[in-house]
């Protein structure tokens, strides 16, 4: 089992940044592919960024494309998201995930490990 704890949310202004960690323990590997997800009220869960195990390839939803960075420190088990230029559609719960598979996919479905999230507010 892979545990994951999601850390730094909080509020902030349009055009500000926040960066979120996810700190993995039990079971982990730095061969797991990792996301971030996110949801917002009233709306399905979907896909943020996600980066392979090495950490040398990443993929991003078009929405958050060009301001936010996904990364990762395997050897402190930690992954991390730079949220940069906030926009009030940015708001929601963000979510950290794991999966033993190598597709940086895009589903939440291939995850099989997940955080309890943690709130982002992006005032105007």
């Amino acid at each position: 089992q892979v545990q994951l704890a999601e850390s730094g949310g909080g509020l902030v202004q349009a055009g500000g940044s926040l960066r979120l960690s996810c700190a993995a323990s039990g079971r982990t590997s730095s061969t797991y592919v990792m996301a971030w997800f996110r949801q917002s009220p009233g709306k399905e869960r979907e896909f943020a960024a996600a980066i392979s195990g090495s950490g040398d390839v990443a993929n991003y939803a078009g929405s958050v494309k060009g301001r936010f960075t996904i990364s990762r420190d395997n050897a402190k088990n930690t992954l991390y998201l730079q949220m940069n230029s906030l926009k009030p559609e940015d708001t929601g719960v963000y979510y950290c995930a794991a999966t033993p598979t190598a597709t940086l996919g895009i589903g939440s479905r291939q995850y099989s490990y997940w955080g309890q999230g943690t709130q982002v507010t992006v005032s105007s």
